[in-house]
């Protein structure tokens, strides 16, 4: 056993801070990312004037935060660094421990431990004790032995290497049979054993009449405003051959309305009357309620943001090109909800089944005509409501889009069941390695 203190001295290089000179400064991210460049700064706007200079290669931690993993080696690029007393950086004793092997030992349980016991305060106060550190005692192998453990972890992080290279490569075939699901669904292969048991069904021909009729009636009872002319789908414009029952139609000639969010600044203020959701409540696919944001919005304004059953919420603007287009549905009354300025909600009639519509929405036929206009402005995509009313689809017989929406589900269920076991065999293989860490620096039992 050795006492941390053995194999590590406390740097102490003391420098004056001068007006007029330039110095670099340290940051250390938590959760063991390491330690960066925090940015150079004149002397003459550095407050505290007695810091420490450190060099490359030295071992650097904070002391509020080496609790939470921030620690990690000096780079390079940070030789001549200078930081307060509240960073502690020491020399490396490479006559008591191999550099590599003190490397490895940094990612170790044991050494966590030592900076969490040795972080001594109130809850949100806690500072590493630095005597309480160096006297914490570890299991240092001789070097000979540091050597060969050094072999073995070597040899586990090329073995954990080629696991998540594998891992990787199943997540990417599972996207890809998600894509292949979903393009089956709207070129209606999945449900071709539905039709041949159900050959007298509505053709879809006359689901569109009837929504244009509907359509029509409201707009002269003035209860919707009148749409932007669509141009006519023509048979050259047709990406595939459909089902016989199914018709091509554009999105716009589906909805009841398309409405954008509410522009009004939002807040985790919860006395506040109406909850908004935001781009992280529906980018999974699934409606979430966490980390909502509130604001207060007039009578008039909570009817005209309201979400109902039926109702698909689409993302239209947003840094991530995968994002902009992807939409989720409400199977249920959404309550006080409204919904923020970067969403648009589109109204159907009830003879459409909106589940239907966003797995179309996900489908790679519709993804490639939603990402080829975006515009990007200031690394925002966005897509506005001419391009969405003018997306074609396949339309189904309503009766068809719901047994291809639970063909659908019934196929994703087991997609997310192979996703979970990708997932375990990533933890999986990141804990092996773990284990042979842990191995490593076991206490030697008497």
């Amino acid at each position: 056993m050795k006492r941390i203190g053995d194999i590590l001295t406390r740097n102490k290089t003391q420098v004056e801070v001068e007006d007029g000179t330039s110095y670099k400064q340290v940051t250390i991210r938590t959760n063991y990312k390491g330690v960066v460049l925090r940015g150079s700064q004149d002397g003459a706007t550095i407050l505290t004037k007695n810091q420490f200079v450190v060099a490359a290669g030295q071992f650097i931690l904070s002391r509020i935060d080496a609790r939470n993993g921030a620690f990690g080696i000096i780079p390079e690029e940070l030789e001549g660094a200078i930081v307060t007393n509240d960073f502690l950086a020491f020399a490396i004793n490479e006559d008591e421990v191999e550099r590599e092997f003190f490397n490895v030992f940094l990612q170790s349980p044991v050494f966590l431990e030592a900076c969490i016991k040795a972080s001594r305060g109130n809850t949100n106060r806690k500072r590493v004790n630095e005597d309480f550190f160096l006297n914490f005692q570890v299991n240092l192998p001789p070097l000979a032995d540091q050597h060969a453990l050094i072999k073995q972890i070597r040899k586990g992080r090329t073995k954990l290497v080629l696991a998540q290279r594998e891992i990787t490569h199943q997540h990417s075939l599972l996207a890809k049979l998600k894509q292949a699901i979903l393009q089956e669904a709207i070129q209606g292969k999945l449900t071709a054993d539905w039709r041949a048991a159900h050959p007298d069904v509505e053709p879809a021909s006359r689901l569109l009449h009837r929504i244009q009729a509907e359509k029509a009636r409201l707009i002269a009872a003035k209860k919707l405003r009148p749409d932007k002319p669509l141009s006519p789908l023509t048979p050259a414009e047709s990406p595939f051959e459909i089902p016989r029952t199914w018709e091509w139609s554009r999105l716009g000639c589906l909805f009841h309305s398309l409405q954008y969010g509410t522009a009004e600044k939002c807040s985790y203020d919860s006395s506040r009357n109406t909850a908004v959701l935001r781009i992280p409540n529906v980018s999974t696919g699934k409606l979430s309620t966490e980390d909502l944001k509130y604001t207060n919005l007039t009578k008039a304004e909570k009817k005209q943001y309201s979400l109902k059953k039926h109702d698909v919420l689409m993302i239209r603007s947003n840094g991530s090109r995968s994002l902009v287009g992807s939409a989720i549905h409400f199977d249920k009354e959404a309550g006080n909800y409204a919904y923020a300025g970067y969403l648009m909600r589109l109204r159907f009639p009830v003879d459409i089944c909106s589940p239907f519509i966003v797995a179309a929405l996900a489908s790679r036929t519709l993804r490639e005509q939603i990402e080829g206009p975006l515009r990007t402005t200031v690394g925002i995509n966005n897509v506005n409501t001419t391009e969405i009313s003018r997306l074609k689809l396949p339309l189904p017989p309503l009766a068809e889009q719901v047994a291809v929406v639970e063909r659908v589900e019934a196929l994703m269920t087991t997609c997310r069941a192979l996703e979970a076991e990708i997932e375990h065999a990533r933890t999986h293989a990141t804990h092996l390695l773990q284990a042979v860490l842990k191995e490593a620096f076991a206490p030697v039992s008497s």
